[in-house]
Order: C-alpha cells, then sequence, then structure tokens
C-alpha cells in the first residue's frame, strides 16, 4: 500500500495530463509489476516531451537574437548612413552658398535687365488680354505670361518673342481687317458671322457695332444700339469692299461707346419727368398747335389785306375792307361821327386780330411753374429715398433727382418757344391793327380835305 501511495504522489508532479495516464495505467493494470513499467513508459514518454519542447524553446530564442542582431546591424548602417548625409547636406549648403554669391557678381546689371524684362512682359500681357485683336489673333498672351512669371534670366529666344509680339499689336493697330468669328446676342446665344476689326477700336458687325469682352476674349451685341446714324455708318462701313467710307470709331477702346448706350434715350427721359413732365409736354403741344393756329390765321388775313390795299372796292372778307365798308356807309356825315365810326370799327376787329395771345402768353408762364412743381416733387423724393435707404447708394436717389431736373428742362423748352413764338404773333396783329389805324388815319384826313 505503501508503493502505490508513493507512485500515486509522484504522479501528482508530472500535472494533470500524467495524473490522467497515470490514473487510466492503475486502472489497467493487473499487477505492481504492470504499473510499474506503464509508469516508467510514462516517465519516458514526458521526458522526450520536454526534451522536444526545449530544443524549440531554444531554436526560437536563436532565430529571435539573429534577428536582433541583424536589426541592430541595419540601425548601425542607417546611423551612419544619416551622419555621411548630413555631412553631405551641410557641404551642399556651403558649395550652394558659393554659387549663388558667384551668380550674383557675375550677373550684375542682368539683374535690373530681368527686372525690366518681367515689367515689360507684364505690361506686354496685359495690352495684349484687353486688346481687340485678341478677338482676332487668340493665345498670344501664353509667351508673356511666361517672361512675366519667369524666376531666371530670360534668353534671346524669350526676348525676341516678345518683340515679336509688340511688333505685331503695333501693326494690327493699324489695320481694317474683316474675319469669322463668334458672336454672342443680348439673349446669350452665340453664333458664327462676319465681322470687321478696325484697328484696336472697334468692332462692327452686318447689324451694327460690337463690344469685346477681355475676360474671355469674345464679342457681344450692344444691349442697345447707339444713335441711327452711328449705326448707319457702320452699316455701310460693314458692307463697303473699297474706296473711301466714312465711319464713326471709338478712340477710348469701347469705353465712350459703353457710356453712350448707357445714356437714357428721349423717350426714357420724357419718362423720367413723370406726371409732372407729361403735364409740361401737354402744356407745351396745346400752346404750340395755339400758336401755329394763329401764325397761319395772321398770315391769311395779313395776306387778304395787302390784297384789299391794291383793290378799288371794299371786302367783307378782310379787316381793312370791313372798316372801308364802313367808311363807304357813312361818307356823307362829318368828319367828327366818320371817325367815330372808323375807331368803331377797328376796335371790333382788334380783338379777333389778338384772339388767343393772352392763352399763349399764360402757357407760356404756367410752363417753367409746371417745371419748377416737378422740381420739388422730385427732391421730395430724393429726400425720402435718403431717410430710408441713406446716401449708400446713388442710384436709389438717381429716380427723384431725374424727375427735379428733367421737369424744369421740359418747362423751359416749352416756355421759351411760348414766349418767342407769343412776341412773333403780338407783333403781326400789332401790324395789322397798325395797318388799320393808318388806312382809317388816311381815309379821314382825305374826308377833310374834300368837306374843306
Amino acid at each position: 500500500m505503501r508503493a502505490i501511495r508513493l507512485l500515486v504522489a509522484i504522479s501528482l508532479v508530472f500535472g494533470s495530463v500524467g495524473f490522467a495516464g497515470f490514473a487510466h495505467a492503475q486502472n489497467a493494470a493487473q499487477s505492481l509489476d504492470e504499473l510499474l513499467k506503464a509508469v516508467r513508459e510514462q516517465g519516458t514518454e514526458f521526458a522526450a516531451d520536454n526534451k522536444r519542447r526545449e530544443q524549440e524553446f531554444l531554436a526560437k530564442r536563436n532565430e529571435q537574437k539573429a534577428i536582433l542582431d541583424r536589426t541592430k546591424a541595419a540601425l548601425r548602417a542607417e546611423q551612419a548612413r544619416s551622419t555621411q548625409l548630413k555631412k553631405q547636406f551641410d557641404e551642399n549648403e556651403r558649395v550652394l552658398e558659393e554659387i549663388s554669391e558667384t551668380l550674383r557678381i557675375r550677373v550684375g546689371d542682368m539683374g535690373e535687365l530681368f527686372g525690366v524684362v518681367r515689367q515689360l512682359a507684364g505690361d506686354t500681357k496685359g495690352t495684349i488680354e484687353s486688346s481687340l485683336t485678341s478677338a482676332q489673333l487668340r493665345e498670344r498672351s501664353s509667351v508673356a505670361n511666361r517672361l512675366a512669371e519667369a524666376k531666371e534670366l530670360p534668353s534671346i529666344a524669350d526676348l525676341r518673342d516678345l518683340q515679336a509680339i509688340l511688333l505685331e499689336e503695333m501693326i494690327e493697330s493699324g489695320k481694317v481687317v474683316k474675319f469669322t468669328t463668334e458672336v454672342e446676342d443680348a439673349s446669350g446665344l452665340k453664333t458664327t458671322q462676319d465681322v470687321v476689326r478696325i484697328g484696336v477700336f472697334t468692332a462692327i458687325n452686318a447689324g451694327g457695332f460690337l463690344t469685346y469682352d477681355s475676360t474671355d476674349t469674345s464679342l457681344r451685341e450692344l444691349p442697345r444700339a447707339p444713335a441711327d446714324r452711328y449705326v448707319n455708318l457702320a452699316q455701310d462701313f460693314f458692307g463697303a469692299d473699297s474706296g473711301s467710307v466714312a465711319m464713326a470709331i471709338d478712340p477710348s477702346r469701347g469705353a465712350l461707346l459703353s457710356l453712350v448706350i448707357q445714356s437714357p434715350s428721349l423717350v426714357e427721359q420724357i419718362n423720367q419727368g413723370g406726371a409732372v413732365g407729361y403735364a409740361i409736354i401737354l402744356i407745351g403741344i396745346c400752346g404750340l398747335a395755339i400758336a401755329l393756329y394763329r401764325l397761319i390765321a395772321l398770315h391769311l388775313i395779313g395776306g387778304k389785306i395787302r390784297r384789299q390795299l391794291k383793290a378799288s372796292e371794299a371786302r367783307t372778307d378782310n379787316p381793312l375792307g370791313r372798316v372801308l365798308a364802313v367808311y363807304v356807309a357813312g361818307k356823307g356825315g362829318t368828319v367828327e361821327s366818320l371817325e367815330l365810326k372808323l375807331d368803331e370799327a377797328i376796335m371790333r376787329e382788334t380783338p379777333k386780330l389778338e384772339t388767343m395771345q393772352g392763352t399763349i402768353k399764360v402757357l407760356a408762364a404756367i410752363a417753367p411753374l409746371m417745371g419748377l412743381l416737378g422740381t420739388v416733387v422730385g427732391m421730395i423724393r430724393t429726400f425720402q429715398t435718403i431717410t430710408l435707404f441713406g446716401t449708400g447708394d446713388p442710384k436709389l436717389m438717381a429716380g427723384g433727382i431725374s424727375q427735379a431736373l428733367v421737369t424744369t428742362v421740359e418747362g423751359l423748352i416749352v416756355a421759351i418757344p411760348l414766349v418767342f413764338l407769343h412776341s412773333v404773333i403780338s407783333a403781326n396783329s400789332r401790324g395789322l391793327i397798325e395797318i388799320l389805324e393808318e388806312q382809317s388815319a388816311g381815309i379821314i384826313a382825305r374826308h377833310s380835305e374834300r368837306g374843306g
């Protein structure tokens, strides 16, 4: 029993796996000898397994040591390489500094030339991009752009290219060229059209003037055409094949043309006057119609009076004939009575000759007053706008100021002609009345002589 207990204690030292095998052997054994044999065999197996594990551990340890040795060797190599590269970098910095100083000394005045070339290239780039010739000759600013951004001295070939661009621009500015390109209309639709370029100043097509957009080197039709006389000149010039043809150009290269199309037309200026402006125009039309009517009437009456002066008999179709008819009817009376009758007849004719003159005079006086009214209304609008929105945007105040100025102009435009026409009509009517008075005085004098 002691031997059995001793074997059991030894088997516990080998672990659970050995204990399980030992228990299995114990159960299977039929005698102590067999049990001993099983224990010895199990011990041999345990020893062989431990030996194998020890050998695997030693192999892995040696492998990890080799990897560590290789890593340390690579680290030492990289450290040595880093030290060498740092030395090489410091040497390169020293050499680069020496080369830069040598370059600075050798360049000398070439540095100033480099600055001049860059500045000239930048100016040339801006000139080319804003030039009307770029609408025909595209992609010309690449050389100037490259030289303007260059970091090194330009070559002789670069300088020649820059010279060629400047000479080309100079030559093209004096040419009148017809070419085909895309033109964008007011709605944004692009179509291929024939275009005539007049130097660097103006471009036209069959419809009139074009404007140049330097952002995308494109030609666009004007949103509104200038005056008809300029459009007619452009159309005649576009259709001409040879010879000398009059043409209007924009020496400011589009600035004046853009201002012309932005200026309001006559109808727009009239609309700026508002209701007061319309009333002034109505007054002007009425006054002008009355004045023209009176001028025509006085002209016809004057013709009849002149014919009456040449006639031997009194005609009742004119004032002088009616005055003479009064004399014929009362020539048998005294001088005093005849004089009174002739004065009465002249007084009857005078209002007919001076009719509507007061109306013209009143309209001529009302027109500038209406213009003053429009000025006040416009200024009230302006101050109301300033109160609401401030003075930051002048366009908000443009409506009131325009009404103030336009109505003033309209009032003066109406008043000045009406005053002039009133003076002309008054002079004509006074002339006719003086004829009547002169003839009346002559009649009385002759009648007095005959009576004496």
